[in-house]
């Protein structure tokens, strides 16, 4: 089985690198040549182009910013959509919202060609060791033979329904993920400025009821005073700005996601939108005019 992989980022490198060691042959195409350079000398074919990683193969895969490059290296003039065989499998790993992944679903079906939309959760610790949780929007056959691939990159993959169903399980992973460093950023603050020693806070809270996934990988972040990007603050905005959308188009309301969008505006106006999403505890900081020590003490 021969796969194309187009986005050689922070998560899309090392997707490939578990595809390639799982024994599949890949075609992979970045805009960054150092990226294709890295996937190239561990076995991949070095694309040239969206088109080139495409041709010829039975999935393809795409990991990319946002929904206007997806749908410019889909639909776009130089686009994949006409050069891919019929019965390939498109399978989009990006955070898009519900409504796009629909409507490449659906062009993409005059093309005889199959979609799914398969965003991932885990950032790039989980995306480097190939555990990563795919949730997986469309048709059951294509899944079935696509899965050798997707537990190539994965510890868990999920069906959860029909085309868009997948975006829509990511963004309210998003939501939970990204409130959550929230709501910890703001615990942190509290406690920190009243002279608690934060790592043993953390070791008190972390078996109780507010002790989570993201507590682990995220607090141990702040004690180190790591802020460079697993997942950064302008793409899990995006994310948020999609969620926010998706809540109007439905009618419900977003009030706890638009404040975290909000922290993350101002972050970005303040330079901070490179930075990883644990890093929305500056927000905090420069509210309580304190920063939390390294070390947590």
């Amino acid at each position: 089985m021969k796969v194309g992989f187009i986005g050689l980022g922070i998560m899309g490198r090392p997707m490939v690198l578990n595809i390639l060691k799982a024994g599949f042959e890949v075609s992979a195409f970045d805009l960054n040549e150092e990226a294709r350079k890295i996937v190239g000398d561990a076995g991949a074919v070095e694309a040239v182009s969206p088109k080139a990683a495409a041709e010829g193969s039975d999935i393809v895969i795409t990991m990319l910013p946002n929904a206007t490059i997806v749908r410019d290296v889909l639909f776009g003039e130089n686009g994949i959509a006409n050069h891919l065989q019929p019965g390939a499998i498109v399978i989009d790993m990006s955070s898009v919202s519900p409504g796009d992944s629909v409507y490449c679903a659906n062009e993409l079906k005059k093309v005889h060609v199959r979609f799914m939309d398969a965003p991932v959760s885990g950032g790039e610790p989980k995306a480097i060791d190939g555990t990563l949780a795919i949730m997986i929007g469309g048709e059951e056959q294509a899944l079935a033979e696509a899965l050798p691939v997707l537990q190539a990159m994965a510890a868990d993959v999920t069906h959860v329904g029909g085309h868009g169903s997948g975006s829509t399980t990511k963004l309210a992973n998003q939501i939970l993920v990204n409130v959550t460093i929230a709501a910890m950023s703001e615990a942190v603050v509290l406690a920190s400025k009243a002279g608690v020693d934060i790592e043993k806070m953390y070791h008190a809270i972390r078996g109780g009821l507010a002790g989570s996934s993201v507590l682990d990988a995220k607090l141990p972040l702040v004690l180190e005073r790591n802020f460079v990007a697993g997942g950064r603050i302008d793409i899990n905005m995006k994310d948020l700005t999609n969620v926010v959308q998706a809540g109007r188009d439905i009618g419900v309301p977003m009030p706890l996601t638009t404040d975290v969008l909000e922290m993350f505006h101002a972050l970005k106006i303040d330079g901070k939108a490179a930075d990883d999403h644990v890093g929305l505890i500056q927000y905090y900081e420069k509210l309580a005019n304190f920063e939390v020590p390294k070390g947590g003490k």
